[in-house]
């Protein structure tokens, strides 16, 4: 039996480095691969005449599969990145051997949530990003206990987010706001799944990642204390135990 690739896809608006505290102890029993979505971190923003769309984004992921020769990988993605693995899943379902659902969920915006998004985006084009994104998502990213006890979490993500370029920005809260409902999608994929979420997250909270395991025959459903939005960052040791204790051992086909 050989146990398939992870593949971690970041949140928003962050990069692969909200993986920093999880790769290494990860690395160490499977392959684990944590590329940037396009327009964040250090992959570039690619020239296109159609709307944002994470459909784009997936075909990017797929690529990737294909540059490194991988049939078929676990798929796991923290808020946007399992936005993306849903959207790589429908694009592609027999890449997919497995699902990590970490602190996301599986229905579309709302049309507040929307708004939101294209407020965020219009902003972006106008300001760029300092001074005030970091500040604007950091209390709905971080449980209250991260932001009063843990200085160094805050002052990382507040780095990670700092450093994204504004045009990548702009983009993905742009592709974001169109993104289908996703439950049926996961009712039917066939793949074992793995949902990790913070007690205290805000955006996709606990009943969110009940409602996704209770759609996938044989999920595993994992909640982490004193941890928010960002479990992968709050809390990695919880999130490197319940990705290892779960994994799939999957032969590659």
């Amino acid at each position: 039996m050989t146990e398939l690739p992870l593949v971690l896809l970041h949140a928003f608006p962050l990069d692969s480095r909200m993986w920093n505290a999880v790769r290494e102890p990860l690395a160490s029993h499977v392959r684990v691969i944590t590329p940037d979505q396009r327009g964040l971190g250090r992959s570039p923003l690619p020239e296109s005449p159609r709307e944002p769309s994470l459909e784009d984004a997936a075909r990017d992921v797929v690529a990737l599969l294909d540059r490194l020769e991988l049939g078929r990988v676990v798929l796991g993605g923290c808020s946007m990145g399992g936005y993306l693995a849903m959207a790589v899943l429908r694009l592609a379902p027999e890449r997919v051997g497995g699902l990590v659902l970490i602190d996301t969920k599986a229905t579309p915006d709302t049309p507040e949530a929307a708004q939101t998004r294209l407020d965020v985006a219009a902003r972006v084009e106008r300001e760029g990003i300092k001074t005030w994104l970091a500040e604007a998502n950091l209390p709905n990213l971080l449980a209250a206990s991260t932001r009063e006890q843990r200085p160094e979490v805050v002052e990382t993500v507040r780095e990670i987010i700092e450093s994204q370029p504004a045009a990548g920005v702009a983009w993905t809260a742009l592709a974001l706001r169109s993104r289908p409902d996703s439950l049926d999608l996961l009712r039917d994929c066939g793949v074992p799944a793995l949902v990790v979420v913070g007690e205290e997250d805000p955006i996709t909270p606990v009943a969110a990642a009940s409602e996704m395991a209770g759609v996938m025959e044989g999920s595993t459903l994992v909640v982490l204390p004193d941890a928010g939005h960002l479990t992968p960052l709050e809390d990695p040791a919880g999130v490197v135990e319940a990705i290892l204790s779960w994994y799939p051992a999957t032969q590659e086909k």
